[in-house]
């Protein structure tokens, strides 16, 4: 091993096993959607139910905060390609990333779970909601602000509102609708109503 690889969770050049990285994501999301919180959660317990030692977690992960950041953005769908032809599908781009992410039980499970705990682990979530729930803000911003640029918005329109209109009606039919249940012209749906109110 190099010099430039020591002394780090996840050192480049450094062999993985994919197969292995994989249960253990798997592992500490099973374990968290079945009720076991963050601050229950051990790597013990992680690598019991991957089938690896512990060893082999601390060789990626050099804590278990950094473990269940990358176990829970797991979750979240990638961001999609934008066609910039309009806002209406720009935005139903990105809504429908959320209903993607947003069907399954399992999914919903560990994100309640998680965020339930956010006040004693302030950090991780903090970190989470950087890596994973800011870019998809920032995507969405931009896409409206070029929408009130171009005339297709109200040039007076409060961005963090619309953009809580948004998002918030999309997690509201998330969290009950029956899970696997969110018909797949939810997003159009939304952004269509949504749009009613924000177009000049």
């Amino acid at each position: 091993m190099s010099i430039q690889e020591t002394g780090t969770a996840r050192p480049a050049g450094r062999p993985r096993s994919e197969k292995a990285e994989k249960a253990i994501i798997e592992a500490t999301l099973d374990l968290i959607a079945e009720g076991m919180g963050v601050s229950e959660l051990t790597i013990e317990a992680i690598a019991s139910r991957a089938g690896v030692g512990k060893t082999t977690i601390y060789r990626r992960w050099s804590n278990k905060e950094d473990l269940v950041v990358d176990a829970l953005a797991t979750l979240k769908a990638p961001l999609p390609p934008l066609a910039g032809a309009s806002v209406r599908d720009d935005l139903i781009s990105l809504v429908d990333a959320m209903r993607q992410e947003s069907g399954g039980a399992r999914t919903r499970c560990v994100m309640n779970i998680a965020l339930n705990e956010a006040d004693r682990h302030p950090q991780l979530m903090e970190r989470f909601l950087k890596r994973s729930v800011e870019p998809r803000r920032q995507a969405m911003r931009a896409v409206i602000e070029r929408g009130v640029a171009s005339g297709e918005l109200r040039a007076d329109l409060d961005l963090d509102m619309g953009m809580a209109m948004i998002t918030g009606t999309m997690m509201w039919h998330s969290k009950w609708a029956p899970a696997g249940d969110l018909p797949p012209d939810l997003a159009e749906r939304v952004v269509d109503a949504v749009l009613r109110g924000m177009a000049p």
